[in-house]
């Protein structure tokens, strides 16, 4: 039986957010049908509603947690009632065998909306079963459904892609959810010192509550002549005879431009024939190309590398990041600093656009 649902779609033509009453099919064999609790409004959102409209609608949001109404019949991990959470990273792509099917949605008119994976910015949705995480029934389903992006992405970043051990120093430029959730991973992995860079006194007071143990103003000093300076070794010099500084890691989780060209570097320089250079992590969704200093990269052994997802296998790590919430390592009470409903999804996405959310913002149904 066909499930009535309120979506957000973006138009194909220049204009505003829209909310539509749709009505979702039937499951086909691999698909999930769920009632949605509260769902992420993510940054990497606007640069999907500003890219240029080509008649095209689209229907966004990958961070959700729910209750399954309905489900295929070849879904085996999940039964009608189970409490989940909706993300847009495979659940377990190792195993996977087939090609996740993909969502589009009749939203009258003749008009056909279409999603990249999944969406989650509306109070029922459809999901391959590949984008459908269990949780348990006693799990918060307000501020953990920000866990299917922001902390996966960040917390991943520093846990899985970079490989962040205790003592190792770390940078973070970008201190919104992504950025406060790599910082939370940086405490957990005891990494020394954690440096947040951001444009804002206010965020930068913030992170300190997640773990940052230092904050670098961007607007106020240059962060990577900051960064050396507060890791200058006095023992080790580079190849060309300077102290050796830089943070072992230095995360990106903007995408803009001269962040993306800050990280490197921010990075550590190497010791020529005795240890390489430290690693530039770019988290951020890109927007535009970057210019980086080869010589740097070649002469101090650096790594530039990227992290799509945090390299997170959703079955495996949603319960580690629940696990930190739990034990309070993963402070998502302080994170999610602002609530809307789906009607007020106009606002929501201008007060983030306007700098106005500190951690995340989130949309409960």
């Amino acid at each position: 039986m066909p499930t009535t649902a309120r979506v957000v779609v973006v138009p194909g033509e220049p204009g505003p957010l829209q909310v539509h009453e749709v009505k979702l099919p039937d499951p086909g064999p691999y698909q999930v049908v769920v009632k949605q609790f509260a769902s992420g409004i993510c940054h990497s959102q606007l640069h999907q509603m500003h890219r240029p409209r080509t008649g095209a609608a689209q229907i966004l949001g990958h961070e959700s947690t729910g209750v399954v109404l309905a489900k295929g019949r070849e879904v085996r991990h999940v039964a009608e009632g189970d409490h989940v959470m909706v993300t847009w990273v495979p659940r377990d792509g190792e195993r996977a065998t087939r090609r996740a099917e993909g969502v589009a949605l009749d939203i009258g008119g003749g008009v056909t909306a279409r999603a990249g994976n999944v969406f989650t910015w509306a109070d029922n949705t459809i999901a391959d079963e590949q984008y459908v995480v269990k949780i348990a029934k006693n799990v918060r389903t307000d501020v953990t459904s920000i866990i299917g992006c922001a902390v996966m992405t960040g917390a991943g970043a520093v846990y899985h892609t970079a490989g962040v051990k205790k003592g190792q120093s770390v940078a973070v430029f970008g201190v919104g959810g992504v950025g406060l959730s790599a910082i939370a991973a940086a405490k957990v992995v005891e990494a020394d010192p954690i440096i947040a860079v951001d444009l804002d006194d206010s965020k930068l007071a913030f992170a300190m509550k997640f773990g940052a143990t230092i904050g670098i103003n961007a607007s106020e000093v240059d962060p990577v002549e900051r960064i050396r300076e507060l890791t200058q070794s006095a023992t080790e010099f580079d190849m060309l005879g300077r102290p050796v500084a830089g943070a072992d890691f230095a995360f990106d989780c903007i995408g803009v431009r001269k962040t993306m060209e800050q990280i490197l570097p921010a990075a550590r320089s190497g010791v020529l024939g005795a240890k390489s250079g430290g690693t530039a992590v770019l988290v951020g969704v890109p927007q535009t190309p970057v210019e980086l200093q080869a010589t740097d990269l070649l002469l101090n052994e650096k790594k530039y590398i990227g992290s799509i997802g945090g390299s997170c296998r959703p079955d495996r790590d949603f319960p580690m990041f629940l696990r930190w919430f739990h034990e309070g390592d993963l402070d998502l009470d302080a994170m999610v600093t602002a609530r809307y409903r789906i009607d007020q999804i106009v606002e929501a996405t201008a007060a983030l656009e306007q700098g106005k959310i500190a951690g995340r913002a989130i949309m409960e149904f």
